[in-house]
């Protein structure tokens, strides 16, 4: 579908559990805000090969991708040379990323009193991290104006939840606001008590096959302190194609010998 989205989450410190990822939890906010969803994520470490191996499947696949981490220039970030080697295309200064990277250290030279050196050892070393894929456009980043970039479908910001989720934004906002729900959206489930999946899921089936605009969800549970084992049994879509298949679903119920909860009605 139009409206799903990857994401990539790169780094050891994730992995390892030193840090806890934000990230999948806000781009699912930012997505749903927008009438979009998720439709995978990925974690991987600081390995060259499989950041390589990641990205070359972003590239091929149809969907657009964030890729979070891995874009400083610190022996430790790797994403913008995998992101090279996936592509096959060298890596090159990016000029307009180049000219924000050497505007941020005449504002820190200016905030510490010293005249810019643009020869610098330590100021060359930051232009490491205006080096992307041949042929990539920037992404801008309002904190410290240390651009990202995209190449095609794939998106790349930092780390660093402060700049990567208006990052994040920005992208969604400026090349994707075609693909935003501009109708209502609705989610109607019927609490199923004791129910099981493979029992109902003819019914699932016969529901999404005549109705094929909207989706058909099952989120069992077992240990619910108020229902016990059950399902939350329902569609999900436009609220006109919600209605039929929700009674579509409900007079099917009918045939089984399950005894029904409360209704669930969830809009956006």
């Amino acid at each position: 579908m139009n409206n799903e989205f990857g994401l990539v989450i790169v780094g050891d410190e994730i992995l390892s559990g030193k840090r806890a990822d934000k990230h999948m939890a806000k781009v699912i906010e930012l997505l749903s805000a927008r009438g979009l969803q998720l439709a995978w994520a990925e974690y991987v470490g600081d390995s060259p090969e499989r950041i390589t191996d990641t990205l070359r499947r972003a590239f091929a696949g149809p969907m657009p991708v964030f890729s979070c981490g891995g874009i400083g220039a610190t022996p430790d970030d790797h994403t913008r040379q995998c992101a090279a080697a996936a592509l096959g295309r060298p890596l090159a200064l990016q000029p307009e990323a180049a000219a924000l990277l050497r505007e941020r250290m005449r504002d820190q030279a200016r905030e510490q009193g010293v005249p810019y050196d643009p020869e610098r050892p330590d100021n060359v070393h930051r232009l490491n991290m205006a080096v992307f894929p041949e042929g990539a456009s920037i992404i801008p980043n309002p904190y410290n104006k240390v651009a990202g970039f995209s190449v095609g479908h794939v998106h790349f910001v930092p780390g660093f939840p402060v700049m990567a989720w208006p990052m994040i934004e920005w992208v969604l906002d400026t090349h994707y606001a075609d693909r935003f729900r501009r109708s209502a959206y609705l989610e109607k489930s019927v609490i199923v008590l004791a129910g099981i999946e493979a029992t109902l899921t003819p019914l699932m089936e016969a529901v999404e096959r005549d109705h094929p605009q909207v989706k058909v969800f099952s989120l069992p549970s077992v240990d619910h302190p108020q229902w016990g084992r059950h399902i939350d049994l329902g569609v999900k879509g436009e609220p006109a194609a919600v209605e039929p298949a929700y009674q579509q679903l409900r007079e099917g119920l009918r045939a089984f010998p399950v005894q029904l909860g409360p209704e669930l009605v969830r809009g956006g």
